[in-house]
């Protein structure tokens, strides 16, 4: 069972779940595509998005857990 599926649609982990997943593929892509172009700024572009999308996934994991003051 995944994890969209233990939460009803009407609950949101329902819904970051998927969101969580999409970034995670996100990036995963996009640091798989630093190895493939030889344009160093294309590379550090690929990389930065990875770390922003990172940081998203992160702060969808504090949502969830409600483990920051903003999501109590």
């Amino acid at each position: 069972m995944n994890e969209r599926q233990q939460f009803p649609e009407s609950d949101p982990r329902h819904h970051t779940a998927y969101v969580k997943a999409m970034l995670n593929d996100v990036a995963r892509h996009v640091r798989d595509d630093v190895s493939k172009v030889n344009d160093p700024k294309a590379q550090a572009l690929f990389e930065t998005t990875a770390e922003v999308v990172l940081g998203l996934v992160t702060a969808y994991d504090h949502f969830e857990q409600r483990s920051e003051p903003a999501w109590r």
